[in-house]
């Protein structure tokens, strides 16, 4: 446990309990904006509008001047939530012990004022000096008419937010060094996507890996199970070791090439062992999208549905799923993607490789299917929406039973259907083996944890689903990505519309080998244009 003070955002008001100390020397480079002050308005002739240059100028550096004086009442008399705000800056100085505080604006853009931050951390006896960049903001107080700093958290550190805390003292849990699958360690500068992932293990394991706690300026996320980020470390630990499920070279491949496209993210597992081999995030923010996201997974979704539709002996791989141009279900007229030609003799396995929407959803009322069909295909047979236990935190998949324009929607991956990479990957990985392996990144012996359960498929339903997958990689709409591996490949592409999106989201699943991996793009468009080279190189990696 971190020993230290606390300072906590709770329903919008910090609770704090300190004592006082000084800070020491400011320093603010002159011409904020490249205007001086401006009176303030009397009663009488309160102002409106945006902010002028001279005003935004004379609020910023009344409030850096008490800021770095250590003054946080008048500091926080300066923003539009004074009790807020004076409140964590009381708390910088006395639970993260930050003094010496030096002040730096940048060029004002409109009411955006840039600033950089010089401190010293002193911590019984340890000292070192902290920089770090942020911004604020200026605005017109709703009642006083006044120039204020919009209040935030991150206006004191870009990494605070609400209800998080910035302290300074011994650290959580020891520090660390988590190796991959074969003993390589996992440095997080090297392999920037799983900073949040080792985060999330050193919260989780750090005390159970042998290694002792330092001393560390670091931010403790309201979200216990993101567990703490450290900022700045005053006296080291002694980090425990970890062995973790990932393979270094896969990892390095799936941070190389999700670092290609926006927004987008990767999981690989091994469907032998359910063993995760790589997760990778390109995001602007630190959220791990790959275990934790939810979004409509589109088209890879008819992995499942197909599966569905064979063990209900609806159809089977080699039967009938016309494909026409387009299908009504309850009102709901579901077409097809541009350029796909109807073709009303199609079999399921014709329609799975070209990806026909029409096809399933023309199956969606066959005797037999039900609202619960696909839930049930997905939690008992897939093990989606159980309680995943992989050693960090994830989500675990919603296929929901649904009635009425949802229950077609559904089986396309559109409707209420959320998956992220994770899940997908572990669909492939059960499609391919026909065994459900519930993925894990640290082994569940580290902790004694029971691992989820599925049926898993039959055999028979194995075999044509690979044999589906193998065309669709072949010949189908994985074929661009999937054309330079060799070996037995399966894929799955999916586009997934999105309310407000002009561009749909990039879904593809593929397995290669012992390898299955996913990946979305959002605002990605096809699958195969863009989460397919994602996932086709991960597999080109192997593990």
């Amino acid at each position: 446990m971190r020993k230290g003070v606390k300072v906590t955002l709770v329903g919008g008001v910090f609770a704090v309990m300190v004592g006082g100390a000084g800070y020491g020397a400011y320093n603010l480079v002159n011409g904020v904006t490249g205007g001086g002050g401006s009176p303030a308005a009397g009663p009488e002739a309160i102002r409106t509008g945006p902010p002028t240059s001279g005003e935004i100028g004379e609020t910023t550096q009344k409030f850096f001047t008490a800021w770095a004086e250590g003054d946080a009442e008048q500091a926080g008399s300066y923003t539009n939530n004074a009790e807020v705000a004076s409140k964590i800056l009381t708390g910088y100085r006395e639970d993260a012990h930050l003094t010496k505080v030096k002040l730096t604006p940048g060029k004002a853009t409109g009411t955006i004022v840039p600033f950089s931050v010089e401190a010293t951390v002193s911590y019984q006896g340890k000292s070192k000096p902290f920089a770090y960049d942020s911004e604020l903001t200026v605005v017109r107080g709703e009642t006083t008419g006044r120039a204020l700093v919009d209040w935030d958290p991150s206006v004191v550190h870009p990494d605070l937010k609400r209800d998080d805390t910035l302290r300074t003292g011994e650290a959580a849990a020891p520090p660390i060094q988590a190796v991959d699958r074969h003993g390589e360690v996992l440095d997080k500068k090297d392999l920037p996507s799983l900073g949040p992932v080792l985060d999330q293990l050193r919260a989780k394991y750090g005390d159970k890996a042998g290694g002792t706690p330092g001393v560390e300026l670091y931010v403790q996320h309201a979200d216990e199970s993101a567990g703490t980020e450290t900022l700045l470390t005053l006296a080291k630990g002694k980090a425990g070791r970890l062995r973790t499920t990932l393979s270094a070279p896969a990892q390095r491949a799936a941070e190389k090439a999700v670092a290609k496209y926006a927004d987008s993210s990767v999981v690989a597992v091994q469907p032998s062992s359910g063993e995760v081999l790589a997760v990778a995030n390109h995001r602007k923010d630190e959220f791990n999208a790959a275990f934790e996201g939810k979004l409509a997974p589109g088209s890879t979704m008819k992995i499942v549905s197909a599966a569905m539709l064979i063990d209900k002996g609806v159809t089977k791989a080699s039967g009938p799923a016309p494909c026409p141009a387009t299908a009504t279900w309850q009102s709901n007229t579901i077409k097809n993607l541009p350029g796909l030609a109807p073709n009303e003799n199609a079999t399921l396995a014709d329609s799975f490789a070209r990806s026909c929407n029409t096809a399933f959803v023309k199956l969606v009322d066959e005797e037999g299917v039900t609202d619960e069909s696909l839930t049930e295909e997905a939690r008992n047979r897939f093990g989606l929406g159980l309680d995943w236990k992989v050693g960090i935190t994830t989500t675990d998949g919603s296929v929901p039973a649904s009635g009425g324009p949802d229950r077609a929607q559904n089986m396309i991956g559109q409707g209420q259907v959320q998956l992220n990479p994770l899940n997908l990957a572990s669909v492939t990985a059960t499609a391919m083996t026909g065994a459900f392996r519930q993925p894990v990144v640290v082994a569940p012996g580290m902790d004694d944890r029971e691992l989820a359960r599925a049926d898993g498929l039959p055999a028979s339903t194995v075999q044509q689903l690979r044999q589906m997958m193998n065309r669709t990689a072949v010949s189908g709409t994985g074929k661009n990505a999937m054309s330079g591996l060799s070996g037995s490949i399966g894929a799955k592409t999916g586009s997934a519309e999105v309310d407000g999106q002009a561009t749909p989201n990039s879904w593809f699943a593929g397995y290669r080998e012992d390898v299955a991996a996913a990946a979305v793009a959002q605002e990605g468009g096809h699958g195969g244009d863009t989460a397919g080279p994602i996932v086709a190189a991960v597999l080109a990696a192997g593990s």
